[in-house]
């Protein structure tokens, strides 16, 4: 568990799991869906057909939740691009719109850089996202987090073309910037 101030990241236990599907999966065109990756296929489930996937959300290293004041409100995840090479991608959803905006996504990716550092022999940790989330571009910049990739109009979402944006931070830059607190 890794916390600043009201806000805490963590592993996810079975009693999250009711408030995570009304969040994520209850709905069949969620608000949140039209910033994460909109471009690929949604589909809403039921509870019962979200509990079937239970082991992949409890007590899993590379998917945490989001609290703030003990209300869950969103998660972060990380995945392998390519582990041989070490080569992880993290990412974080925050489900509800009046939770946007209020530095939340900010704090929480600060707190999982960390996590991710200090648990895994990483040289870099990136983000990928795509142009159309401005405020996940904005987010990742104040982490220190570099423009490394603009793949240009390959995200083709609502009679739109965006570009593919990944960023990234490498251990010493991201040591750097805690140290001095400049983030």
């Amino acid at each position: 568990m890794y916390k600043d101030h009201d806000l805490v990241i963590r592993k996810i236990e079975e009693r999250d799991l009711e408030r995570l599907w009304e969040l994520a999966y209850k709905e069949d065109a969620p608000e949140w869906k039209r910033w994460d990756a909109p471009y690929f296929p949604f589909k809403s489930m039921t509870f019962e057909q979200f509990l079937e996937q239970k082991s992949s959300w409890v007590n899993q290293d590379h998917r945490w939740i989001i609290t703030v004041q003990d209300v869950v409100v969103g998660t972060v995840t990380y995945y392998f691009e390519d582990d041989q090479s070490r080569w992880l991608e993290m990412g974080i959803t925050l489900y509800q719109g009046n939770e946007w905006g209020k530095g939340i996504g900010t704090r929480a990716l600060k707190l999982w850089i960390d996590h991710i550092f200090q648990t895994l022999p990483l040289t870099r940790v990136g983000l990928t996202t795509w142009s159309g989330n401005e405020r996940m571009i904005r987010a990742a910049e104040k982490l220190g987090m570099q423009m490394e990739a603009r793949i240009r109009k390959v995200r083709y979402f609502e009679g739109n073309y965006y570009d593919s944006i990944r960023m990234g931070i490498l251990r010493e830059e991201w040591e750097t910037l805690t140290t001095a607190a400049q983030i």
